[in-house]
């Protein structure tokens, strides 16, 4: 058989023909190539198998035996209980599967298998395997139990077992690696302490322990890294580089000038992000930068001296914002802190008349107008600008690539500043926003009351509505949110209507407000104003409060099933309230018995923390989905585990494109192909043209 090439179909492969490769592509597998990159996502360790009768209760056993018998027993709660008796050399174990009656079906007297888990005690020793795998049909075609391997599981498929895949790429594994070059100049994964790549593959395929295994994912994870970071950095580079024009220069008329206005000094982090941000305003290239920072740690006044600093330099800013309410909120804002400068912010949102809109765009084109705060009508094809310098869009998740980049196409290569007040941990920022500079403010302003957190079980609802009762008849004002509890908006709606009447009638006193996802944004932004304005005192919502609403006066919060909220979540929930001086209080309403996760929640109010709690608890895969450019996920890397691989894989990235920025060196053609493969977003970002 000639050699086996990358794109080799695998119905050609000895072993599969077409109805296995039918499997094999609903698993996206259909070629060598692909093949080869089927990565194990788990491990059973027949290394050190345990004799069943030295399994002890109270212990974690992996044991290999024969099943000789099996029964389905039926419980009180009508779930039924699947048992298998297995034996060995040394005697008999029990093996039970709680509710997985199914098993029936699939595990048969005959069989040999690897069953893992932990040993309990129920009318004698019990085995309750968390995953088990078929080492041996009873008709004995296998070649037995492989004792002393560490055995891969694939992503399997109807029709294509484990075991079969397992069997079918151990088979061909030397042919795959034999096409398998190293892209990388052998110092970098050495540098990173990794083997190479041929060696990691044969490590995730074939490992002889499970560190084996361990150190082959770590390198393919890296290489993964890798490839995602020469994207980004490619992107930052192009994001950056074509500013036409003269750089701002430092006059210090206005920037001093709100220095010496503010009611408060700024903090120390408030000092760093703004000399960053300066900097790449005084430079050659565009500043390209977020900044990030929790509730209430002063990005808008940050973000306010960077406009400043264009208005300065005869240049217009505008800011952009995601709903009417918050951009309220900003004019209201920026117009007192720059009521002493004598300036006057404008603002243009969707609700304008066609007339207002119409004034106001003249004044943008004429340059009257240098600040502007607006929505989405400020990309609108009629709205244009006299000298947009700098471009600030805040909650920039809200938006989409292409929204941002109609704004910032009305100026000529205008810098770019945005703000996000969800913190993220360093890990997932270098993957989310590796393309974008990076300023953080962790410490809060003088002025900014403190939130108490506290968890109470069912048990104590009725003095936790009394103590949010307490607290609205004394004139504050309070939130009470519900979580989704069915995927049906009807059934939210519902719940949530019912919850607001039951607060009505225990509070007749008060006025009580609801919010939910099936209001016009219209409506939920009058709910809000009715709200921030005093005349609701507590509001009932069904959904994520609006981020960046500032309602000083709500100083409770009432949290009702917490544990169905994420960490990060919930911490932005909480940002709602502790907007006032005052001392504020969030509530999370548990079930009969109080999470630990819950508990870190409440010890803490550092949003980074929680967001590396969140992070740690979530994972990588439910968080990465949330980038809204890019198409791609993680699937070899584990964050926040793989920290020190991320941080090694972006200075190689830097290292690399600083000598080569578009990988058209001899020596990175592969490295290049790669990339293009794995992320075809950086088609577009290491074109030549």
């Amino acid at each position: 058989m000639p050699a086996l090439r990358p794109d080799t179909s695998v119905k050609f492969l000895k072993g599969i023909g077409e109805r296995r490769a039918e499997a094999f592509a609903r698993l996206g597998v259909r070629t060598a190539q692909d093949l080869l990159w089927h990565i194990p996502f788990r491990y059973l360790d027949a290394s050190s198998v345990t004799p069943m009768a030295q399994a002890r209760v109270g212990e974690d056993v992996a044991c290999v035996g024969t099943v000789i018998a099996k029964r389905l027993m039926p419980t009180r709660s009508g779930l039924r209980v699947f048992t298998a008796v297995l034996r060995d050399a040394s005697g008999l174990l029990e093996c039970a599967w709680p509710g997985q009656g199914f098993l029936d079906r699939s595990i048969q007297v005959g069989q040999t298998l690897l069953v893992a888990g932990p040993v309990r005690f129920y009318h004698g020793r019990q085995l309750n395997p968390r995953e088990f795998i078929v080492l041996a049909e009873p008709d004995g075609d296998d070649d037995g139990p492989p004792a002393g391997r560490v055995l891969p599981v694939y992503r399997a498929t109807e029709g294509l077992s484990h075991k079969a895949i397992r069997g079918l790429v151990d088979r061909h594994l030397e042919a795959m690696i034999a096409f398998s070059t190293e892209p990388l100049p052998e110092t970098v994964p050495a540098d990173a302490g990794l083997p190479p790549l041929p060696v990691a593959l044969r490590a995730v395929h074939r490992p002889a322990t499970l560190e084996e295994a361990e150190a082959g994912r770590r390198r393919l994870a890296f290489d993964e890294l890798l490839d995602l970071q020469l994207m980004l950095a490619r992107a930052r580079l192009m994001a950056k580089q074509g500013r036409r024009g003269v750089p701002f220069t430092l006059h210090h008329t206005y920037t001093r000038a709100l220095a010496k206005a503010l009611p408060w000094p700024l903090t120390a982090d408030q000092k760093r992000a703004l000399k960053e941000i300066t900097a790449d305003m005084t430079a050659a290239d565009r500043m390209h930068r977020l900044l990030m920072g929790d509730v209430g740690t002063g990005k808008t006044v940050v973000a306010l001296f960077a406009m400043l600093l264009a208005l300065e330099n005869d240049h217009q800013a505008a800011l952009m914002a995601p709903t009417e309410l918050l951009a309220e909120q900003h004019l209201a804002t920026l117009t007192q802190l720059l009521a002493p400068l004598e300036l006057r912010p404008e603002l243009l949102v969707g609700r304008f008349t066609p007339a207002e809109k119409a004034a106001r765009r003249k004044k943008l084109a004429s340059g009257e107008v240098r600040l502007v705060i607006g929505t989405h009508a400020l990309i609108e094809d009629t709205v244009a600008f006299r000298r947009l310098g700098l471009v600030v869009i805040d909650e920039q998740h809200r938006f989409g690539v292409e929204q941002r980049a109609r704004l910032t196409a009305k100026g000529e290569a205008p810098d770019v500043l945005l703000l996000s007040a969800t913190p993220i941990p360093r890990s997932l920022a270098l993957t989310r926003f590796g393309d974008l500079d990076v300023s953080t403010l962790r410490a809060k302003p003088p002025g900014r009351g403190s939130i108490k957190t506290g968890v109470r079980t069912a048990p104590q609802r009725e003095k936790a509505l009394a103590f949010v009762h307490q607290q609205c008849a004394a004139g504050r004002q309070a939130y009470v949110v519900l979580p989704v509890i069915d995927e049906s908006e009807r059934a939210d709606l519902r719940a949530a209507t019912t919850a607001a009447e039951k607060l009505q009638a225990l509070w007749p006193d008060l006025t009580v407000g609801l919010v939910h996802g099936r209001l016009k944004p219209a409506e939920r932004d009058e709910r809000m104003r009715e709200f921030r304005a005093g005349q609701i005192d507590v509001l009932v919502a069904t959904t994520v409060i609006e981020v960046g609403i500032d309602v000083p006066n709500a100083t409770v919060m009432l949290i009702e099933h917490p544990e169905r909220f994420g960490l990060a979540q919930l911490h932005q929930l909480r940002g709602r309230i502790g907007r006032g001086a005052g001392e504020s209080y969030c509530i999370l309403l548990a079930g009969e018995s109080v999470p630990p996760r819950l508990k870190a929640f409440a010890a803490t109010n550092d949003g980074f923390r929680i967001a590396e709690l969140d992070l740690a608890e979530r994972k990588m895969g439910d968080l990465i989905g949330q980038r809204q450019a890019g198409d791609f996920e993680l699937r070899l890397a584990r964050l926040p585990d793989d920290t020190d691989l991320l941080q090694a894989a972006r200075t190689a990235a830097q290292e690399i494109l600083a000598r080569d920025p578009l990988l058209a060196q001899t020596r990175h053609q592969a490295l290049r192909a790669r990339a293009l493969q794995r992320y075809p977003r950086a088609v577009e970002l290491f074109r030549t043209g």
